[in-house]
C-alpha cells in the first residue's frame, strides 16, 4: 500500500511541495505519493481528520492553517511549541502530532548551502509574525551576537524579543532602526506579496552584509532587488529554505534525510 502524504493551505495550488516530496522519494526509494489539498478556512479540522481517514499517514501545513494546526495537535514538539505555529503533521496510533521545520530550513540553508558564518552575527528580523517566530530560536541555536526583531507595531517585536528571554535578543520598530547596523537582514514579512519592501534605513546593511527573503518566487523578490541595490554580499530568496524545511519534514516522516542540492537547482533552473 502506498503511504500517503499531502500539503494543505489556500490557496494551494501554487504549492511546489508534491514536485519536492517526489523528487525526495524517487531519490530514497520510498513508496509515497504526495498531493495538494485546498483546505477550508473553517472546516480545517475536518479536513485533516478527512486525510487521515483515507489512509493519510502525515501533512505539511501552510498560510493560513498554522496555527490551526498547532491547536489540533495531540502533542507537539519543542520547537513546534516555541514557534507557536506547526507546519508538519504525523499522524500515528490515533494521534496527531505537530511539529514546525521552517527554522531548521532556514539554517541549513543559510548556514549549510550557503555558507553563512552566524557566529557572532548582528541579525536584523523584520517582521514580528508566525515567519520570525518560526525561526528566532533556530537562530539563537547558531550563537548570533545579536538579534534585533523589526516590525512597524513595535509592541509585537518587543513582545516576540521577551518570548526568547535571551539578553541577545531586542524588539523596536521599524523606525527606530536608523544608525544600525547588521551583518544579516531576514525579512520575515509579507510585504513582498505586494512587491513591497519594509522601510528600513538605506544604510542598514553591513559592509559584506547578506539579505535572506524567505519569500521566493520565479523573478527576484522585491526584497532580493533592494538588498542587490544596497550592496549586499549575497541578496538570497526563500526556496532553498522551502526545500529545506521540507526535507525535514520528508525526515520525520521516513527516517530518511534526502540530498536537497540536486532538488533546489532543479526547481531553480
Amino acid at each position: 500500500m502506498t503511504d500517503r502524504y499531502a500539503v494543505i493551505g489556500n490557496p494551494i495550488e501554487h504549492s511546489k511541495s508534491p514536485l519536492i516530496h517526489a523528487a525526495f522519494a524517487k531519490q530514497t526509494d520510498q513508496d509515497l505519493e504526495y498531493g495538494r489539498i485546498l483546505g477550508d478556512p473553517g472546516d480545517f479540522a475536518g479536513d485533516v481528520r478527512r486525510f487521515i481517514a483515507q489512509g493519510g499517514r502525515g501533512m505539511n501545513v501552510t498560510v493560513p492553517f498554522k496555527e490551526q494546526a498547532f491547536q489540533l495537535a495531540d502533542e507537539l514538539t519543542e520547537r513546534a511549541q516555541r514557534a507557536g505555529a506547526v507546519n508538519t503533521l504525523s499522524f500515528t496510533d490515533g494521534r496527531i502530532r505537530g511539529d514546525n521545520t521552517d527554522g531548521a530550513g532556514l539554517v541549513r540553508d543559510l548556514g549549510c548551502n550557503k555558507l553563512f558564518s552566524f557566529a557572532g552575527a548582528r541579525i536584523l528580523l523584520l517582521g514580528a509574525g508566525g515567519a520570525s517566530r518560526g525561526v528566532m530560536f533556530p537562530l539563537l541555536g547558531e550563537n548570533p551576537g545579536t538579534i534585533t526583531i523589526a516590525n512597524r507595531t513595535a509592541s509585537k517585536a518587543v513582545d516576540l524579543a521577551t518570548l526568547a528571554e535571551d539578553e541577545r535578543v531586542s524588539g523596536c520598530g521599524l523606525d527606530e532602526l536608523a544608525g544600525h547596523l547588521f551583518d544579516l537582514i531576514i525579512n520575515g514579512t509579507a510585504a513582498g506579496l505586494k512587491g513591497e519592501v519594509p522601510p528600513i534605513p538605506d544604510d542598514s546593511l553591513a559592509p559584506d552584509g547578506w539579505t535572506y527573503d524567505m519569500m521566493y518566487a520565479s523573478e527576484p523578490t522585491a526584497f532580493v532587488l533592494w538588498g542587490q541595490a544596497h550592496g549586499a554580499a549575497r541578496a538570497l530568496d526563500g526556496l532553498g529554505m522551502l526545500v529545506e524545511q521540507a526535507a525535514e519534514s520528508f525526515h520525520i516522516w521516513r527516517g530518511i534525510m534526502p540530498d536537497t542540492g540536486a532538488v533546489i537547482e532543479t526547481l531553480r533552473a
